[in-house]
């Protein structure tokens, strides 16, 4: 039985079969709704359900608790449709313009950032342009159909060349490739942009970045544009890696600290050296214990968090915990996928 769902405040509508999720009908009708893990850890697919019934399965996803349900709240990543529904959720109407393009692109450099994370620049065709936000990603599309998943660490603005950063994945086929086969001067097929990991630019709120490896790539992007539009709210970075090594383009956002008075920059080490005199620890709890020691109230900002799936899904349960509202947080988690799906 087809069911159909209806959208508030936007007043669309669509149908949607028993075996999707109502994400997945809503971006395959072409709704523009906010989503990232797909796996009920980030809340970026929060909505509400003003009628009708849900079917998640055995059990409710972990990220929702009894008073979400009891408020109407649903994870749109996992929730089927029992029924017609109508549902609370704002589209994002940034996206609607954005065309998705497949393009070839030629290799135009490769450097070596850290031990494990190479940064590729890829050249578009001459009379192309890939339109995107800052924060978007784009997929490689791989010859025998499987696809992976970067994100643009270039900004817009300067968009002639895409630059990635790519971290290899020990046994990964893939970006085993990157590092031991890949040429400059080979070509590639991308499909982009992609995803809804950017600036929300008419927010005035201070804002809050979370990034934990290469999620520094998709933060990158976004603050450069935030530098060019001269955004002057409170802006701050903490970036989480093993070690002092893995920080692996530590100067830049030592750059901007010392050219930008409204941003600041704080680096998080798990493993650090006994010589470490920066924050430790687990990135997100790293960066919730010195905004309480600061002045700046965590409900009022924006938060953007970027990287592991666990580390994205334990700061969105963290910081909902301290009262942020979750329309407050943006989150893109990097799915890794093992090394015998070709890493």
């Amino acid at each position: 039985m087809t069911y159909t769902v209806h959208i508030e405040p936007s007043g669309h509508s669509f149908d949607i079969e028993p075996h999707e999720t109502i994400l997945d009908a809503a971006l395959r009708h072409g709704h523009a709704f906010p989503h990232g893990c797909r796996r009920s850890g980030c809340g970026n697919c929060l909505g509400r359900v003003l009628e009708g019934k849900l079917d998640y399965g055995t059990e409710p996803p972990l990220g929702l608790s009894r008073e979400d349900r009891a408020g109407g709240k649903a994870m749109l990543c996992q929730a089927r449709a029992g029924s017609d529904l109508i549902i609370e959720i704002e589209e994002i109407a940034a996206l609607s313009d954005i065309a998705v393009k497949t393009l070839p692109v030629l290799v135009q450099e490769k450097e070596r950032l850290a031990e494990d994370v190479m940064r590729l620049y890829l050249k578009l065709p001459q009379r192309e342009r890939l339109e995107f936000l800052a924060g978007q990603y784009i997929d490689i599309l791989l010859k025998d159909g499987r696809r992976r998943s970067f994100s643009i660490a270039n900004m817009p603005l300067e968009d002639r060349l895409l630059e990635l950063h790519i971290r290899h994945v020990e046994g990964g086929e893939f970006t085993g490739y990157i590092f031991e086969q890949l040429r400059e001067r080979d070509v590639l097929r991308i499909e982009g942009p992609l995803g809804n990991f950017f600036l929300r630019k008419d927010s005035p709120r201070p804002l809050v970045f979370i990034a934990g490896g290469t999620g520094f790539a998709p933060v990158k992007s976004i603050l450069e544009l935030a530098f060019a539009e001269r955004l002057s709210q409170p802006i701050t970075l903490y970036w989480g890696a093993r070690d002092k090594d893995a920080l692996y383009l530590d100067q830049l956002p030592r750059q901007w600290a010392r050219k930008y008075p409204n941003f600041r920059y704080l680096p998080v080490l798990s493993e650090p050296s006994p010589d470490w005199r920066g924050l430790r620890g687990h990135v997100h709890e790293a960066a919730i214990s010195d905004l309480q020691r600061s002045a700046l109230d965590i409900t009022t900002c924006d938060v953007y968090a970027c990287g592991p799936p666990a580390m994205v899904k334990s700061a969105f349960m963290a910081f909902r915990e301290l009262g942020l509202d979750e329309t407050q947080f943006f989150s893109d988690a990097f799915e890794f996928q093992s090394p015998k799906a070709a890493g």
